[in-house]
């Protein structure tokens, strides 16, 4: 295999060691696809990705993303952290956008200075795809809640922007917190049903500058909780925008994630219903954390 450079990063992280991180391999067009996801387990992280070429085609880089468990077509933090990566030390220029070429299609990146100085990365998701609902006993049994917990005045229901995800909308901060996922019942759910990560959400934060505080459960994936999903979150701006859930149909919030588990993440989302569709936008944060050669 010879040596291959590979870079840690923190995502949707405010400092070091927060948020979630990635292992992003570059120059990875000799490895097989047993070789990267044998990788990929080792790394131990939620996703490692693969920059396939260090030149651009059509436009973009090519990207594969792997998680513990199997290939997925598209993740949130891995395509801006491995953008992150791109920019800093293959083009090594402020370029203002870097394109992924992923298996969902190519996403774009955009680099945004703040006025306090700390720089954003948003990526443009693909138009939301609305599926199935979902009957709200049915992932209260899953959750380990009591029916009255979740809020039926908006539907439980599959939205994907490149990975599907079951959108759950919770009362209050308490029932967040003591969810936990029923392994048996979550498969027998999601193993012949389009999403299988599950996102559960509510308006109470531990910060007010915040507008929701999110999990997701991915045991599906290899993730039983990731401290911060850009897919995820991704669907969820759609379903926001969707169902009126602040009644407008422009969002433009914070998100907070991975509190429960000790890695407090923090996602930025923006998104607009127009005339035949809905735009999304997932931003945050990116901390450089190490380089190494694997060998």
């Amino acid at each position: 295999m010879g040596k291959l450079i590979f870079y840690i990063v923190d995502v949707f992280a405010e400092e070091k060691y927060a948020g979630n991180q990635l292992a992003v391999v570059r120059d990875a067009t000799a490895l097989s696809d047993s070789q990267m996801q044998k990788i990929t387990k080792e790394m131990n992280y939620s996703e490692t990705t693969f920059i396939m070429s260090e030149e651009p085609r059509e436009g973009g880089y090519d990207v594969r993303i792997f998680t513990p468990a199997a290939e997925v077509p598209f993740a949130g933090h891995p395509t801006l952290g491995t953008a992150f990566v791109i920019r800093q030390e293959i083009v090594k220029q402020p370029i203002e956008t870097i394109n992924l070429n992923l298996k969902v299609g190519q996403i774009p990146v955009t680099f945004e200075r703040e006025k306090n100085r700390n720089e954003l990365l948003w990526m443009k998701q693909i138009e939301p795809v609305f599926g199935q609902n979902i009957e709200a006993g049915v992932i209260a049994q899953i959750l380990g809640l009591e029916r009255s917990e979740i809020d039926e005045r908006f539907p439980i229901e599959e939205v994907s922007t490149g990975l599907p995800h079951i959108i759950v909308p919770l009362k209050n901060l308490d029932a967040v917190g003591r969810s936990i996922i029923a392994k048996d019942k979550y498969f027998k759910l999601v193993n012949d049903r389009w999403a299988k990560a599950i996102l559960i959400f509510c308006p109470q934060t531990s910060c007010r500058e915040n507008a929701l505080r999110v999990r997701v459960f991915g045991d599906y994936y290899g993730v039983p909780e990731d401290p911060a999903t850009g897919s995820g979150n991704g669907c969820l701006a759609g379903y926001l925008v969707k169902h009126r859930y602040f009644g407008t149909s422009k969002i433009d919030i914070r998100v907070e994630q991975g509190h429960e588990i000790g890695r407090p993440s923090l996602l930025y989302l923006r998104a607009e219903e127009k005339s035949d569709h809905i735009d999304v936008s997932v931003g945050g944060k990116v901390i450089m954390i190490a380089e190494g050669k694997l060998f």
